[in-house]
């Protein structure tokens, strides 16, 4: 499963305190059961120092293969951990689907 996949890559590269690997698909215009739309929530101590888009792609570095052949969409959310802290422990929502391409 493609959600097992990137949980392991990203568990593995980036040591994370806290990691939610979501499959968002169900929410968009695709077939029930795929694996094309994912939400990443991750908190690690390698984010420090780090602005957002040095984040961003160090994820999807990490990712390539996934999102050059699976993954349609990934939503990140990026923290170190007093910025985790201060958001409660909680990543935002995400609003819904407003249509775009159909995948299958």
């Amino acid at each position: 499963m493609i959600q097992d996949r990137i949980k392991e890559k990203l568990l593995q590269a980036f040591e994370p305190l806290h990691l939610e690997v979501v499959n968002e698909s169900y929410m968009h215009n695709v077939p029930a059961g795929s694996e094309s739309h994912f939400k990443v929530v991750i908190v690690s101590e390698q984010f420090e120092g780090q602005r957002l888009i040095g984040r961003h792609r160090a994820v999807n570095a990490v990712l390539a293969d996934e999102l050059a052949k699976d993954i349609h969409a990934l939503a990140m959310h990026t923290y170190t951990e007093s910025e985790w802290q201060n958001l409660f422990d909680c990543a935002p929502s995400t609003p819904s689907c407003r249509g775009g391409s159909k995948l299958g």
